[in-house]
C-alpha cells in the first residue's frame, strides 16, 4: 500500500471516529471544565455530571494536566479547545476552575481570561473551591485568611473531609439548594462590601448544568 493510500485511509478512520463522537452529542451544550485540582473539583463535577444523568459526549471535566496555577488552567484550556475546533466538534463553552489561595498569578489570570473568548469563563472561589462545601451546612461571610482555615470550618460538618474523598457529592448533595442560595447571598455581600473574600462561583456553573438539558 502506498503512503498516499495510507494516508487517506487514516484521515477516513479519523473522519469516522469523529461522526460517531458528534453523534453521541445530545442536543445541549457541548461543555468543558478545566479544573485546577487533580481531585477535589474533577470528582466533583464527574460525580454531578453522573447524578444529573449529563453526557460526557457533552460535558468534558479534566485537570489541568500540567501546572496547577491559574494561568496553566486558561493555557490548557485554550489548548483543548482548539483541538476541538480542529475536529469540528467545538465546545459551546469552556470553565475554567481555580481558586485565589497562594497563587500570586491569579489577577493576571482573570483579566487574561477575559480577552481569550466570551466563550471561556472564570470560575473562582476565594479562598478556595471548599468555601463552595461549606456553604451547603452554613451561611458565613468572614474572611478566611487560608484554604486551611476553611477546611478546618468544613471539618466541623465533615470530619473525615480529605480532598480525595470519592463521596463528597453525594455527601453533599442533599444540601445543593441551601448551598445554592447561601452562595448567591455571599457573592451579593462580597460586592456590595467591596471585596471577594469569601466569595465563589461555582454556584454559576452548578446553575449553568443543573440547566443545561432544559
Amino acid at each position: 500500500m502506498g503512503s498516499e493510500d495510507l494516508f487517506k485511509k487514516r484521515k477516513a478512520r479519523r473522519l469516522k471516529d469523529q461522526q460517531r463522537r458528534i453523534g453521541f452529542c445530545k442536543s445541549y451544550d457541548r461543555v468543558l471544565i478545566v479544573c485546577e485540582g487533580e481531585q477535589t473539583e474533577p470528582l466533583y463535577f464527574e460525580s454531578f455530571k453522573q447524578e444529573y444523568d449529563l453526557s460526557s459526549a457533552n460535558v468534558v471535566v479534566t485537570d489541568a494536566s500540567k501546572g496547577s496555577d491559574p494561568v496553566s488552567i486558561i493555557k490548557h484550556a485554550e489548548k483543548l479547545y482548539k483541538e476541538s475546533q480542529k475536529e469540528n466538534n467545538a465546545f459551546d463553552r469552556v470553565f475554567c476552575v481555580f481558586d485565589k489561595d497562594q497563587h500570586g498569578n491569579y489577577d493576571t489570570a482573570v483579566r487574561m481570561l477575559s480577552k481569550v473568548n466570551s466563550k471561556f469563563t472564570a470560575i473562582t472561589s476565594v479562598p478556595c473551591f471548599e468555601y463552595w462545601f461549606l456553604l451547603h451546612y452554613e451561611y458565613t461571610t468572614k474572611s478566611f485568611p487560608s484554604a486551611s482555615a476553611v477546611i478546618s470550618e468544613l471539618k466541623k460538618h465533615i470530619p473525615a473531609y480529605s480532598k480525595n474523598n470519592m463521596r463528597i457529592f453525594g455527601t453533599l448533595n442533599a444540601q445543593l439548594q441551601t448551598a445554592i442560595q447561601n452562595a448567591e447571598k455571599a457573592n451579593e455581600s462580597a460586592k456590595r462590601a467591596g471585596t471577594d473574600n469569601p466569595s465563589t462561583k461555582v454556584v454559576d456553573l452548578v446553575n449553568y448544568l443543573l440547566n443545561l438539558k432544559k
